[in-house]
């Protein structure tokens, strides 16, 4: 599991400008059941997303394809863990140390 934590590299407002292919883009990585939760980050100098997969590669190429991050927006750091617990509704998620 990946946490991506986006953060503003220019101003909110060139971020609101791209917003709605961001959020176009969004909705494409829950649609492929890539993306289990997202929003922004308060205060609002960036946001969170809670990714699922098992190749890092794969999700650096998918980060990398946010408009934000195409059109220098924002920055990514990328947090790989092992969910060994999980809230109930999450349990689908949960993850066995190697």
């Amino acid at each position: 599991m990946f946490v991506l934590e986006l953060t503003y590299t220019a101003p909110v407002e060139r971020a609101d400008a791209l917003m709605r292919e961001h959020l176009a883009w969004i909705d494409e990585q829950y649609a492929a059941g890539v993306f289990i939760a997202s929003g922004r980050k308060n205060p609002r100098d960036g946001g969170v997303v809670l990714a699922v997969g098992e190749d890092r590669a794969e999700i650096e190429r998918i980060a990398a394809g946010d408009p934000f991050a195409e059109h220098g927006v924002c920055a990514y750091r990328i947090t790989e863990f092992i969910a060994t617990r999980t809230a109930p509704g999450l349990a689908a998620y949960q993850q066995r140390l190697p």
